[in-house]
């Protein structure tokens, strides 16, 4: 992300002034940019937040949750607006709202083992579908929690028209086109290759004789 945007910005620039740029970009420096809210809790020996796996370290409800037909929504709430919408509109339990143990995303974060335990419950007497309907009434930030099967079946895939098919060794396949699709040309999808198979005009092509190319064969080096 970071290295295209830093690209784009080079290029807008060269565009201004006429002056190229050299990016350069840190894996590990992008890294810890996107860790740079929760960081800031271990800040000068701070106690860091806890581990927390797909939930927020320090937003609570943020995350994963099952619901009753053995899917997973992924919801997140940002404020107490939306705390109070959740207790209204999707747990319909509007009194939560007013439990002590709630009051505020500190409290939340705090007692969020038993806050975990009501929307369990609350959920596991809804489908995803439902929940999600619910979510998108308040309106909170939802979404599915696709496994593998999910994935390859997402109807906004087909929408999209993402899917090709390249030929294999084994038989044609299916395969994702590029993200980022240009008006101005069609992404190359070739063939995945056999083991082996451009071994020999590879090799021609870094200069070396028909005869090298039978000696490395002979020898078992290719």
């Amino acid at each position: 992300m970071y290295a295209y945007t830093g690209v784009l910005s080079a290029l807008m620039l060269r565009d201004k002034t006429g002056v190229g740029s050299r990016i350069d970009v840190s894996m590990l420096e992008s890294l810890v940019e996107w860790m740079g809210y929760p960081l800031y809790y271990a800040y000068q020996g701070a106690t860091p937040p806890p581990r927390a796996g797909a939930a927020h370290a320090t937003i609570y409800p943020y995350g994963p949750f099952p619901t009753g037909d053995g899917g997973t929504v992924m919801l997140g709430l940002q404020n107490e607006r939306e705390w109070l919408a959740f207790c209204d509109k999707v747990l319909l339990q509007p009194e939560l709202a007013q439990d002590e143990r709630f009051s505020s995303n500190a409290r939340r974060s705090e007692n969020r083992t038993e806050l975990r335990a009501l929307i369990v419950e609350a959920f596991s007497h809804l489908s995803a579908e439902e929940v999600i309907a619910r979510l998108d009434a308040a309106p909170i930030a939802n979404a599915h929690v696709n496994d593998m099967a999910g994935v390859w079946a997402h109807p906004q895939l087909e929408a999209r028209q993402r899917w090709s098919e390249v030929d294999s060794p084994a038989g044609r396949l299916p395969a994702l086109l590029p993200p980022g699709r240009n008006s101005a040309f069609a992404p190359r999808m070739d063939p995945i290759p056999a083991l082996g198979q451009h071994t020999d005009s590879l090799l021609a092509e870094l200069g070396y004789a028909p005869g090298d190319i039978q000696r490395l064969h002979e020898q078992g080096a290719v």
